[in-house]
This record gives C-alpha cells, structure tokens and sequence, in this order.
C-alpha cells in the first residue's frame, strides 16, 4: 500500500530499512547490496531524504554513511505508517480474523524502536475473545522470519483488561503509559 502512495519504490525500501533499524549507520554500497536495487537510484533517495533531514550523513575514512534522525518531524507518523505495513503489524492486521476477536491490539516502543527488552517487557498486545494462540503464534513466527527478531506477545481477554486497569496492575500500566503503534482498535477507547 505505501509503494501506491510513495512514488518510488527505492524511497519505500529505504524508509523501512531506516525504520526497522533506527540505530543503525549504512554507507550507500552497503544499502543498494541490502536493497538490491541500483546505485544511482539509492544515492537519489539518500540525497532527498538528507534534504529534508530525515537521514543524516557522516563521513568514515573513504565512505559516507548515512543513518535515521529521531529528531525528523515525522519520525514518529512514518514509524507508525511503517510498522504497520511490513513485519509484525502487517501479520496482525491481515491475520486478525483468523486470530480471533480482537478488540485492540498494538506494538509496544520496544518492538517499534528496537530498545532492548527486559524479562516483561512484550512487543505485542493483543485483548480479544476467542483469541487463537497458535494462529498468533504462526504470525509472530512470520514476523520474527522477516525481522529475525525475537517477538514477546502476551494476550488478555477484555474482562482481565478492564480489571487488570482498575487495580492499576504495574503491567498494565506501564503498557498504557508507553509509546505504542495500535494495529487494531481505538486508542481513545482503550483509556475509557
């Protein structure tokens, strides 16, 4: 979907790989090798997306790097527009009625910005009914192929949701409290 509203194909693939992978520095040889598509049209890309300052580019002995800036005004919306494309939430929002009944589900800042996790901390939130763990988990897999990431998902049912929020539940909270991208659902429902 995104290739029908960015015009070049080379600009989608640059923004996923800047955006799945925000800590990282590619020079451009590197990038056309990893992308697979021709060097002219990835310098192109690089030069309009340094531009407008969504890359930043820094010189390392004979190469130029180039590597994501969080401080871009629209991080934040392509991020979201991204992971909702490809990886994880392309499986989720695709599979979602062979999974079951979900009410919202969404990726949390530690999928979406690649932080390292703790023993807690998830990368997917799902709250439905009748929620198929073992399509999920086919999902995930798929999802963990495409990334090579290991991807944590707990799932609760609405009613452990709304009870878990009343007792103000650490879990629950910090999961509220946090970044998130919502694949399914309305956030401003999730907080009522």
């Amino acid at each position: 979907m995104l290739e029908k509203f960015f015009i070049s194909k080379v600009r989608v693939k640059l923004l996923k790989l800047f955006l799945f992978n925000p800590t990282e520095s590619y020079h451009v040889r590197g990038i056309t090798r990893e992308l697979d598509e021709e060097i002219n049209a990835v310098r192109r890309e690089l030069e309009r997306m340094a531009k407008v300052k969504f890359v930043k580019s820094e010189r390392k002995g004979n190469r130029l790097y180039y590597s994501l800036r969080k401080d871009f005004p629209l991080f934040q919306e392509l991020l979201a527009l991204v992971n909702k494309e490809y990886g994880l939430g392309k499986e989720i929002i695709s599979g979602a009625k062979e999974i079951g009944d979900i009410k919202f589900a969404w990726l949390t800042r530690f999928y979406i910005k690649q932080l390292p996790k703790g023993n807690m901390d998830v990368d997917l939130v799902v709250v439905g009914d009748n929620v198929n763990l073992d399509k999920l988990a086919q999902h995930a897999k798929a999802a963990e192929k495409d990334t090579e990431k290991q991807i944590n998902y707990t799932v609760m049912s609405p009613h452990e949701f709304e009870v878990r929020k009343q007792r103000r539940d650490n879990f629950v909270m910090n999961l509220l409290l946090s970044s998130r991208v919502m694949l399914i659902g309305d956030e401003d429902e999730m907080f009522l």
